[in-house]
């Protein structure tokens, strides 16, 4: 009998509040580079926000949680592994997940406020993001078991998760252990950096699919912009590579053959959060709809288009169904 789940999203379910901001915002308020993540407390993100003047937008976010909703609204039954808090934030996201037909009964709940991440776009579309995971943080390797994943076919798997490595290992071992195939998003370039001691070792053993933008495939590989050696280089360690370029496109590499998708190039691009986790949304669902790559490629490119159109990493309901009738 057939999986009832197709997907199962394992990471943090934090709220997002976008803002856009220029530059001199950034350079006078915000600690450390454009365009990355950094983890801070609660008070950093509300020390920056109180020198704003621009409306706030929230937002379900988290990077594993946007590649879930959109693997979701596709029409792939879905489910999350990651922890909740006790406030408004927690209930937003639980209510927002069940809404567009995801499973809730994996999700852990904590006594302390949920995961909140403040995302600062500028006019060139770059976010830098600023993350407080409160409970998603208190999720421990005891938390997991192989029964978190009974009856599930996939395991995507943000890659935020390598600053736990001890709940990142355990992860991985009851994903594996319950028969899933896994995916991990690699999810900036800060998190590379801090993990490219173990990071070969957990793509060999562990992952078949790995998803990585040129910053992150580039702070892996040191291949400065050969694009095409990230790619080779990353299918060398696990099945199926997947390096996305942007504007340029993206290349996908399974063994010796390298396929390349065109971009889908569009005129109003206003924020890229959430891009590439609906990339990757795009690309599961074909890929676990037995789909060849470069049709899994072009799904992705579909969906990371829709989304570089609005603020924040959801694409509003009413695109979904125009979108479903796009991947035919």
């Amino acid at each position: 009998m057939a999986n009832p789940y197709k997907l199962i999203g394992v990471g943090s379910p934090v709220v997002d509040t976008l803002a856009n901001v220029n530059d001199d915002f950034l350079v006078a308020h915000v600690a450390g580079a454009k365009g990355g993540m950094e983890l801070v407390d609660a008070a950093t993100i509300a020390g920056i926000i109180g020198k704003m003047d621009t409306p706030l937008v929230q937002a379900p976010g988290g990077s594993a949680g946007n590649t879930a909703v959109g693997v979701a609204n596709l029409g792939l039954p879905t489910t999350f592994l990651g922890k909740l808090g006790n406030d408004d934030n927690a209930a937003f996201y639980r209510d927002s997940f069940k809404a567009i037909g995801g499973d809730i009964a994996r999700f852990k709940s904590a006594d302390v406020p949920n995961g909140h991440c403040l995302s600062m776009v500028t006019h060139d579309s770059q976010r830098t993001m600023r993350t407080d995971l409160g409970a998603a943080m208190t999720l421990s390797p005891d938390d997991v078991t192989p029964e978190d994943f009974a009856g599930v076919d996939h395991a995507h798997i943000e890659g935020y998760l390598l600053f736990n490595r001890d709940l990142l290992f355990r992860v991985l071992e009851c994903a594996k252990l319950a028969g899933c195939t896994v995916s991990l998003d690699l999810a900036s370039f800060e998190v590379v950096g801090a993990a490219k001691d173990i990071l070969a070792d957990i793509l060999r053993d562990s992952v078949d699919i790995v998803f990585a933008n040129e910053d992150e495939a580039g702070a892996f590989t040191d291949m400065g912009d050969d694009y095409m050696g990230m790619a080779a280089h990353l299918a060398s360690l696990c099945d199926i590579a997947a390096v996305k370029l942007g504007k340029a496109g993206s290349l996908i590499q399974q063994g010796d053959q390298l396929h390349r998708i065109e971009p889908l190039i569009v005129n109003n691009a206003i924020d890229t959060t959430g891009a590439g986790d609906l990339w990757a949304a795009g690309f599961l669902y074909g890929w676990l709809s037995g789909k060849d790559l470069p049709t899994c490629g072009r799904y992705g490119s579909i969906l990371g288009a829709e989304v570089v159109q609005v603020m924040g990493g959801a694409i509003p309901a009413d695109r979904w169904e125009v979108i479903r009738g796009q991947l035919a």
